[in-house]
């Protein structure tokens, strides 16, 4: 503005001729100063380009680039205005540029020529410090799907992701070579639209713009080291096509540049990346990689979410109330409505059977009106709050029976029953004293209570050192095991229908039976049948009913069947006795110890089951009319009766011998003892992490191995249900030899009990393997619906599983009350909540 301001001022003090003259004269000179200053700038860029050219052709040596990455970075180099043909060219051999871009609007003074070719190690980049977000959602998990149990199919699941992914790199590769193109052809352009667009402000920034490029050339150098092993989709593919090359025998070359770079690395002092292994016919010499290690990743990852990654998690998991018929009742594999109005027959109890939903629920149960905290044991035993179990239809048809009555806010029970209504300590010891060989809480410990009522045989029991598993339908008799449970008793809902019990051969010590109204006698013994399958070799059936004592026609003519068909099935009837008090009678029965009595049978009636056909098959596995024979082996397993209690507790069973590998990969014996010795300190761990065991009564091992954990809470006033999944080890018959309960289960369905019926729930290892088959949420949902208010829940497994548990519970509102991931440890507290919104029917 200045020169234009003497440019005037001459004007008006000289001749017009002059003043035209000195204005043609100074248009001609700022012509000649715009042409020199362009050509400065010319000049300036191309010195400016040529260092950077040089400095980063140097810099991308050190620097780890991926010859796969032209996929991502394409479409965000269309969006860049003012790149060359050589910048687009160097694009795809580094992976420095996209970091750049992101800071500069003219980076092409920091683009040079392509350095040539240089090793693959040379030119892989880091794509997990470019993409770091979109490299955490494809990070590689297929690791997590190794089981311990099954490595061998896990080996050909990933060999065949391996050929899947293989076939795919031509497609991948021409993809490439069209994308390459594109990029060529629109860098042309790009360039005329730059040539035509550059001002004086590109000399000034150049030479920041290179100070820039090599300190973020550096800070890349420094963190290829520490990339995530699993990498992202293009570390995958990467190593895909390093395989093929591999097969070639093109891998040599590379791994040798791999370990100079790695010694040079460790020379610098830097972090190194360990080499791969060694390959040899596809497969790799490295082992399986541990949980261990996944679950360390997976907290690392996870630890880049930590800030808004839980919050959305708790949103995405949202609950609402089941919308059933049961209501605060309950049990979907036993109220599946839909699925019992399909059955063809109900002739044998069908409908009382488990019919579980084909995926389980995911709805929360609700809680009924007044609910109050369990009375703790041994009060429980003798009353329970009214709104805990509001229903009063056992009061009014068995309250003369003494099963049950309403007292004011309780409900209330005077320890009686149809057979014993004088009370059920009286019957307890009225069966001994008919067979003295029974021995309460020596020989006989485990027994089975069909068609238990309110529980009040085996809830006396546990004075003679004896746990009973009762068992009774959800029929007519309302909620008679959900009273059992809030007593404090042990009992499940299920019935003899048309399918084995869920337990296995021979486990039960003793089975008894108080007018339990099962037909016994019918279809040629079917259901007596089943009772001595899962009876021990010697064991006793006790059965207390009118057809024992009384006289008339129809009592008379199914003693004539029973007897008939015990006779039949070598049973020997050890004494009949009549309770003089309670008026009634019992008949006790023993299973022979040995086949003798089956082979001197003159007829086959009921015949003996297939050599093939296994006894300790019980889930889903319809009912046969037929007797497994008793095993002559003295090694074998019921051959000989277990030790007496307590002394079982502790000792390996007889049966589990040295050639035997265990659950934990040693001799049989000795994985026993140290599974033992593992949990000894159980109840001191749980007391510290929260655990208060007097609000404890009724408790459940979710993954029970050899009952190791039951075992160590044994001096508790508690009794817990060992569950074996099905699709685990068979451990079921060891936990019973030693003098403990269980049931088979599949955790991917609906456990038959009734709402808020355990104080306490341990699942060891449980997720990590159920979570190979179904999804976490409805087995967290189960979990939700069995636990009572108050009550805890212990789980061990994977870091990363203790990560999504407890990220399930939070949206439960539960209370965490102690969680260390890398203990692989969490414990949890149920509260009171309830969503307030129904699921749609």
């Amino acid at each position: 503005m200045a020169l234009f301001k003497t440019r005037n001022s001459r004007r008006s003090s000289s001749p017009s001729y002059v003043s035209t003259l000195v204005t043609l004269g100074f248009i001609a000179l700022c012509v000649f100063g715009v042409w020199m200053l362009n050509s400065n700038s010319s000049n300036s860029m191309f010195s400016s380009k040529t260092q950077s050219e040089e400095e980063i052709t140097s810099t991308r040596t050190a620097i780890d680039t991926s010859d796969n990455t032209n996929n991502d970075f394409s479409t965000s180099d269309d969006s860049q205005q003012t790149k060359t043909k050589n910048t687009e060219e160097l694009v795809q051999t580094t992976t420095v540029v996209p970091k750049i871009e992101e800071q500069k609007e003219t980076p092409t003074a920091v683009y040079g020529d392509n350095p040539g070719h240089l090793p693959d190690d040379a030119i892989k980049s880091d794509d997990k410090n470019l993409n770091n977000d979109q490299n955490k959602q494809q990070s590689v998990v297929s690791d997590s799907q190794i089981s311990e149990e099954s490595s061998l199919t896990q080996k050909e699941q990933v060999s065949a992701i391996h050929e899947s992914k293989s076939d795919n790199d031509g497609k991948v590769s021409e993809s490439e070579k069209v994308q390459q193109s594109n990029i060529e052809s629109s860098g042309e352009n790009k360039k005329e639209e730059q040539d035509n667009t550059k001002s004086q402000d590109v000399t000034e920034s150049n030479d920041v713009n290179v100070a820039e490029n090599q300190e973020q050339s550096t800070v890349q150098q420094q963190d290829v080291p520490t990339f995530d092993t699993q990498g992202s989709k293009n570390d995958e593919d990467e190593a895909n096509k390093e395989q093929l090359r591999e097969d070639k025998g093109e891998i040599e070359e590379q791994q040798n540049s791999k370990l100079s770079k790695t010694a040079s690395e460790k020379n610098e002092g830097e972090e190194t990346v360990k080499p791969k292994a060694e390959k040899k016919g596809g497969k790799s010499k490295k082992p399986w990689s541990t949980q261990a290690d996944q679950s360390q990743n997976e907290k690392k990852r996870q630890k880049g979410d930590e800030s808004g990654g839980n919050e959305k998690k708790l949103q995405d998991n949202k609950w609402s109330l089941c919308n059933v018929t049961a209501g605060a009742d309950y049990i979907p594999c036993l109220d599946n409505e839909k699925a019992i109005k399909k059955l063809r027959s109900t002739k044998h109890f069908e409908h009382r059977e488990r019919h579980c939903p084909e995926e389980g629920p995911t709805c929360l149960v609700p809680l009924p009106n007044g609910y109050k905290t369990s009375i703790k044991w041994p009060n429980s035993r003798d009353k329970v709050w009214y709104h805990n179990v509001p229903h009063t239809s056992l009061a009014e048809v068995k309250g003369h029976q003494n099963w049950v009555k309403v007292s004011g806010e309780f409900l209330t029970f005077p320890g009686g029953g149809t057979q014993f209504i004088h009370g059920a300590l009286h019957y307890i010891d009225f069966l001994q004293q008919a067979e003295p060989d029974i021995a309460w809480g020596k020989r006989t410990r485990v027994i089975l209570d069909v068609g238990c009522g309110v529980g009040s045989f085996g809830g006396y029991l546990f004075d003679r050192d004896v746990v009973a598993m009762s068992l009774a339908p959800k029929d007519e008799h309302e909620a008679q095991v959900q009273f059992a449970l809030e007593r404090g008793i042990p009992a499940i809902s299920a019935v003899m229908g048309s399918q084995r019990l869920p337990f296995p051969n021979g486990v039960f010590d003793l089975i008894h039976c108080a007018r339990c109204r099962v037909p016994w006698h019918e279809e040629g013994g079917k259901l007596l049948l089943e009772l001595n399958r899962v009876l021990r070799p010697g064991g006793y059936f006790a059965w207390s009913a009118t057809p024992v004592y009384q006289k008339l026609e129809e009592d008379v003519e199914i003693w004539k069947e029973m007897t008939s068909l015990t006779k039949a099935m070598c049973w020997e009837l050890v004494t009949i006795n009549k309770d003089k008090l309670n008026h009634v009678g019992v008949a006790i029965y023993r299973k022979p110890a040995s086949n003798d009595c089956y082979e001197r049978r003159e007829k086959s009636q009921p015949p003996l089951c297939k050599d093939d056909d296994d006894p300790n098959a019980a889930w889903y596995v319809p009912l046969q009319a037929c007797m497994h024979k008793v095993p002559v082996n003295k090694a074998d397993r019921g051959a000989k009766w277990p030790e007496v209690w307590p002394k079982r507790l502790h000792k390996a069973p007889y049966w589990l011998n040295n050639s035997q590998v265990g659950i934990y990969g040693k001799p049989a014996p000795k994985d026993f003892v140290e599974d033992t010795e593992r949990w000894k300190n159980a109840v001191d761990e749980l007391s510290n992490i929260g655990v208060t065991w007097s609000n404890v009564r009724n408790a459940m091992d979710m993954r029970a191995v050899y009952g190791g954990f039951a075992a160590a809470l044994r001096e508790l006033p508690i009794w817990v249900f060992n569950i074996v999944n099905i699709d685990a080890p068979d451990t079921l018959p060891i936990i019973y030899e030693r003098g403990l309960f269980g049931i088979y289960h599949d955790w991917c369905e609906s456990f038959s009990t009734y709402p808020r019926t355990y104080d306490l729930l341990h699942a060891d290892k449980l997720f990590s393997k159920t979570k190979e088959r179904c999804k976490l949420n409805p087995v967290i949902a189960e979990v939700d619906r069995m636990m009572r208010p108050g009550g805890m829940f212990i789980v061990r497994d994977e870091s990363s599983i203790i990560s999504e548990v407890e990220t399930l519970l939070k949206s439960l509102h539960w209370e965490i009350t102690y969680s260390k991931e890398q203990e692989g440890l969490l414990s949890a507290k149920k509260g009171t909540w309830r969503p307030k919104s129904v699921a749609s029917s």
